[in-house]
């Protein structure tokens, strides 16, 4: 699983400059609502401009089964990350594509939990599970934070199943995040941004600095 996920590429030239930081995944939003998104050509060459090692993941919400494959196999992207309201069964209908879910949570996990309990009934489970601050009004993006502290409540409760903290990450707050979380994956994208969909080089190469400081720390202990 990846450890720094750098979403909302829009350009080839974020996308080298993300990869050069030492991200070892990057983000492609396909939302049409999303000032971040691009569109298949431009994500084709944003593809093929990072280095293979770097993990691409697509970003999608509410997509059809069939718009959601079509896309991953003609990118070859490593993940599908599933960012709206779909139901259940694409996980197993999308198979042997990895699945990352993501989670809008407010002030309990329970939604992520019991949702894990039925792929446990019912079908595979996902390839990791990404979880993102609630905002009404949105379907992320938008820079508000979740409880940190409440990250390892809820990765003892999910067992092998990955957790990718995101929500309001940034230079700024990325060591102190993972720290209370205790998550060994991390997912930004306004917080290194000059703009919705414009990165800052600069700050992307701090953020991947504080977030290996403490893994750093870590994996010496």
């Amino acid at each position: 699983m990846f450890r720094i996920k750098i979403c909302g590429i829009t350009t080839v030239r974020d996308a080298v400059a993300a990869a050069s930081a030492g991200a070892d995944a990057i983000g492609l939003n396909f939302c049409a609502q999303s000032p971040r998104c691009v569109d298949l050509e431009i994500a084709r060459q944003i593809v093929d401009a990072v280095p293979p090692q770097v993990a691409k993941v697509g970003v999608f919400v509410n997509e059809s089964i069939e718009r959601l494959t079509a896309v991953a196999d003609a990118l070859a992207l490593d993940y599908l990350q599933l960012h709206g309201d779909e139901p259940l069964s694409h996980i197993g209908a999308l198979a042997p594509r990895r699945v990352i879910r993501a989670f809008r949570l407010r002030d309990e996990f329970s939604p992520v939990t019991e949702w894990l309990e039925q792929c446990r009934r019912l079908g595979p489970l996902p390839a990791a599970v990404l979880v993102d601050a609630y905002d009404p009004g949105s379907y992320g993006g938008t820079g508000n934070t979740v409880k940190w502290g409440y990250m390892r409540a809820l990765a003892e409760r999910v067992g092998l199943v990955p957790l990718v903290l995101a929500g309001g990450l940034r230079p700024e707050n990325v060591e102190e995040a993972i720290r209370e979380s205790q998550l060994r994956s991390v997912d930004v994208a306004s917080g290194v941004e000059l703009a919705p969909g414009q990165k800052d080089e600069a700050r992307m190469r701090q953020f991947v600095e504080a977030a290996q400081r403490v893994w750093g720390v870590w994996d010496l202990a």
